[in-house]
C-alpha cells in the first residue's frame, strides 16, 4: 500500500497532567474512527496505549504510546503520553516530533501545573495547539470555570469553539459555535451525536461566546477585520480557514469539550485535528543547524528516533518520525551518531502494542522498526552517512536517588544488563556508582519513577534489587593555614626507602577543589620526585581526619624537602607527602561540608504555607515564591540530608497534588551539633564494615 502524502497526516501528541483522561481520550478517538471495535477502559486495563502489566496494575500511563487512525481521507498518528512528571521525557519526545498537540484538562481541577511546564514546551517548539476539556459528566466539573482557568494560564488567545449542552450527570451534547448548530449524544456508541437546536436556555450563552470566538477569528487578517467591523458576517469557509491559520501560526488556541469515556464529542474533535491543525507539508521545513529538511520524497531520507522500548524477547523497537524522503523494508540506512549502517528489516505501524508490517513511510510520517542494533532514541537515520542536528528536548534531571544491591549475590551482571535496558527506554534514569561511598546508584525524577524501574528489572528482566536511602556525599576542608612533615625511611637490608618533604596547606575559596604548588629551589628534592609527592597527597584526599570523607578546598605548597641519592625513590616520596599532608591537615581546622540543593517546590496555593514551615524545619532558606498556573513555585535551598525522604512528605503536606526538582547549589560547612553525628555515624559505619 503506498504512503500516505505529507499533506494527508496530522502528527498530534495527546499531552496534559496526570488524571486529565489522555489515555481515554485517545481510545475515544480510535474507536469513533473504527480503528478499533470497542470502547476501552482504563479502569478494566482494556485500552490500547496502556498495555504495560505495570500500567494497568497502576491506572495510569507510563510510557509513550502511538496509534493511528484514518479520518477525512487523512492519517492521524496519535501520541499517547504519560501525564505523571516522573516519565515527562516521552512526553517532551512526542511534542518533539508533532506539528500540533491537543491538551488535555480535567474539568473539575482545571489547569494543573504538569499541564503548565508542557505548554511552555509546546510554546518553546512553535506547536499548534488545541484544548479539550474532559470530564464534564463528573461531579463538580464546570467548562467555564475551567474555561477562565485557560486563560488565564495561556493568554487571552485560549477561545471556545464549543461549549456544553448540560452538566455533570446531565452532560447532553456540545454546541459548534462556528456554525451555530447543536449536537446531543445518546451514549450508544459510534457516530452517535444528533443535531438538534440550540436549548433556549443555551441561546443567549451560546450568542455571547460565539462573540468572542469571531473576535479572534477577525483578528487574523486585516481584510477579514476590515468585513467584521462593517459588521458583515464571517462565513464558516472563512472561519474554518482563519481558524486553521491561526492555530498553525500559534496565534489562536481552539478549546473544545466532552466527555471521552461516554465517547462524547470525540467526532467534533476528529473534525478540529485534520481541519485545525497543519500537515507536516503546511508546517513545511524543519531545521537541523544550517540545513533544512524538507517533507518531500525526492531528497535524500532522514529520521529522527524519538523513542526506544526495551522488549526482553522483541528485542529493541524504535519509534522514528521521517522527516524528509521515504524510509523503505529491507533497506540500509546510516546511524548518523556511530556512523554505522543499520538494515532496516520490515518497518512498522504499532496500534499500541500490536505492530503491522507496511513497506514504507513517506515524509511527515511516524512509524517503528524493530532489531536495530546500535540505534536508539536521539539518533538520526539517514539514506547518507553525516552530521545532522537533530536532538532530543532537553530533559529534566533526576534528583531521587537510591543506592541499590542485588537481592541475591551473584546477580550483579543481570542488574546492570537490565537498566541499561531500560536507560535505552528511559533517558531520565540515571545509574552510577558513587566513587565516593561505593554504593550503586539509580536515581530518577521521583519516588515513583525509581520504583517504577525496580518493578520493570524485575518483571521483565527477572532481575531483584533492594533499594535504600543512598549516603550524603560530605567533603572535608579546612579552615585555616597549617604545615606539615613527612619523612619516610626504611632499611631493610640492601637498597633502603627514603623520602622527605615538608608542605603548607591553606584553605581555597568555595567551589575550587585542589592545588598543588611547586615552591621547591636548589634542588632539594629532585624534580622527578615532586609528582611522586602531589600522587601521594591527591590519594590522601579520598579520605579526610574528621569522618573519612573526600577533602576538597585545599592549596598545598611543597616548600622544602631532602633526599638520599641511593635510597630515594618515587615510591618513597609518595608516602612521605600522604604523611605530611595527614599532619598538615589535622592542624588546620578540618571541618565537615555537605551539599547544599537548590529545590523547586510546586504546590497548591492553599499548601504554600505548611510547605514552607515544613522546609524551614529542614534547615532550608525559602529564596522567593512565584505564582504560574493556579500553583505556587516556591525555591528554596535545602541541604541533601534533609531531603532524602521529602517525596512521601510532600506528597502527605499536599494531597499528591506538590512536586518538586533540586539540583546542587554549593556546599556549605555542616553545623558542629550536627557534624559529631555524621563523624558517630561514620565510625559505627565503619566498624560494622571491619566486623
Amino acid at each position: 500500500m503506498p504512503h500516505d502524502g505529507a499533506r494527508r497526516i496530522r502528527n498530534v501528541a495527546l499531552v496534559g497532567h496526570r488524571g486529565s483522561g489522555k489515555t481515554s481520550l485517545n481510545e475515544a478517538l480510535l474507536f469513533e474512527a473504527g480503528a478499533v471495535n470497542r470502547l476501552g477502559s482504563v479502569a478494566e486495563g482494556t485500552t490500547v496505549s496502556d498495555f504495560a502489566d505495570d500500567e494497568k496494575a497502576r491506572g495510569m500511563s507510563i510510557a509513550l504510546s502511538l496509534a493511528s487512525l484514518r479520518w477525512q481521507d487523512c492519517k492521524i498518528n496519535l501520541l499517547d503520553t504519560p501525564g505523571e512528571p516522573s516519565f515527562v521525557a516521552d512526553a517532551l519526545a512526542a511534542l518533539r516530533v508533532c506539528e500540533g498537540a491537543v491538551f488535555v484538562v480535567n474539568g473539575v481541577m482545571g489547569v494543573e501545573v504538569g499541564a503548565d511546564r508542557l505548554w511552555r514546551r509546546a510554546t518553546e517548539l512553535g506547536l499548534s495547539r488545541l484544548l479539550y476539556v474532559n470530564m464534564l459528566d463528573r461531579e463538580r466539573a464546570d467548562f467555564y470555570r475551567t474555561l477562565d482557568s485557560l486563560k488565564e494560564a495561556f493568554g487571552r488567545h485560549v477561545v471556545a469553539t464549543e461549549i456544553p449542552i448540560g452538566s455533570e450527570h446531565d452532560l447532553q451534547g456540545v454546541v459548534d459555535l462556528i456554525d451555530m448548530k447543536a449536537f446531543r449524544y445518546d451514549g450508544a456508541g459510534r457516530a452517535s451525536a444528533e443535531e438538534i437546536e440550540i436549548p433556549e436556555d443555551l441561546r443567549a450563552r451560546a450568542e455571547e461566546y460565539r462573540d468572542k470566538l469571531m473576535d479572534e477569528v477577525a483578528e487574523i487578517s486585516d481584510e477579514l477585520m476590515e468585513h467584521y467591523l462593517e459588521g458583515e458576517p464571517i462565513s464558516h469557509e472563512e472561519a474554518v480557514a482563519a481558524l486553521n491559520a491561526g492555530v498553525t501560526a500559534g496565534t489562536i488556541f481552539p478549546v473544545t469539550c466532552g466527555a471521552a469515556t461516554r465517547n462524547l464529542g470525540s467526532d467534533r474533535l476528529l473534525d478540529a485535528l485534520v481541519e485545525d491543525l497543519p500537515s507536516p507539508d503546511e508546517r513545511g521545513g524543519v531545521m537541523a543547524g544550517e540545513q533544512t529538511l524538507d517533507p518531500v520524497e525526492d531528497a535524500d531520507m532522514v529520521a529522527f528516533v524519538f523513542k526506544t522500548l526495551a522488549d526482553p524477547f522483541a528485542g529493541r523497537i524504535n519509534l522514528f518520525r521521517v522527516y524528509q524522503g521515504v524510509l523503505e523494508h529491507d533497506s540500509q540506512v546510516f546511524n548518523c551518531r556511530a556512523h554505522f549502517k543499520e538494515r532496516i528489516g520490515q518497518p512498522l505501524v504499532l496500534q499500541g502494542k500490536a505492530p503491522d508490517h507496511v513497506e514504507e513511510f513517506g515524509p511527515g510520517d511516524i512509524g517503528a522498526v524493530a532489531k536495530l542494533k546500535q540505534t536508539h532514541a536521539g539518533d538520526v537515520l539517514s539514506s547518507v552517512d553525516g552530521e545532522v542536528d537533530l536532538r532530543m528536548p532537553e530533559l529534566p534531571r533526576p534528583v531521587m536517588a537510591f543506592a541499590m544491591e542485588p537481592k541475591a549475590k551473584g546477580d550483579e551482571e543481570k542488574a546492570h544488563t537490565a537498566l541499561r535496558r531500560l536507560q535505552e527506554e528511559d533517558p531520565t534514569i540515571d545509574v552510577h556508582r558513587d566513587a565516593q561511598t561505593g554504593e550503586q546508584i539509580v536515581a530518577g525524577l521521583t519516588q515513583i519513577h525509581v520504583e517504577v524501574v525496580v518493578e520493570r528489572m524485575r518483571d521483565r528482566f527477572g532481575a531483584e534489587v533492594v533499594l535504600k536511602p543512598p549516603r550524603v556525599p560530605y567533603q572535608e576542608t579546612i579552615k585555616a593555614p597549617a604545615k606539615g612533615h613527612g619523612r619516610y625511611k626504611k632499611q631493610t637490608g640492601g637498597r633502603g626507602q627514603f623520602g622527605d618533604c615538608h608542605i603548607e596547606v591553606e584553605p581555597l575559596p568555595h567551589g575550587r577543589g585542589f592545588e598543588f604548588v611547586n615552591r621547591i629551589k636548589g634542588g632539594v628534592i629532585p624534580t622527578g620526585f615532586i609528582p611522586a609527592v602531589e600522587k601521594g597527597i591527591v590519594e590522601t584526599m579520598s579520605e579526610g581526619v574528621i569522618a573519612g570523607y573526600p577533602v576538597q578546598g585545599v592549596r598545598v605548597t611543597l616548600f622544602d624537602g631532602s633526599y638520599h641519592s641511593v635510597d630515594s625513590s618515587e615510591m618513597a616520596f609518595k608516602v612521605a607527602g600522604s604523611m605530611a599532608f595527614k599532619e598538615a591537615m589535622a592542624a588546620a581546622k578540618p571541618v565537615l561540608l555537605e551539599p547544599i540543593m537548590t529545590a523547586l517546590v510546586s504546590v497548591p496555593e492553599d499548601c504554600v504555607g505548611d510547605v514552607i514551615g515544613d522546609l524551614n524545619s529542614r534547615r532550608g532558606h525559602p529564596l522567593g515564591m512565584e505564582l504560574k498556573a493556579g500553583m505556587t513555585e516556591v525555591r528554596a535551598e535545602v541541604p541533601m540530608a534533609e531531603m532524602l525522604s521529602y517525596a512521601p512528605d510532600l506528597r502527605a503536606i499536599t494531597g499528591g497534588r506538590g512536586e518538586y526538582s533540586m539540583e546542587l547549589a554549593r556546599y556549605d560547612e555542616v553545623p558542629a551539633h550536627l557534624a559529631q553525628q555524621v563523624v558517630e555515624s561514620a565510625q559505627t559505619e565503619e566498624g560494622a564494615v571491619k566486623a
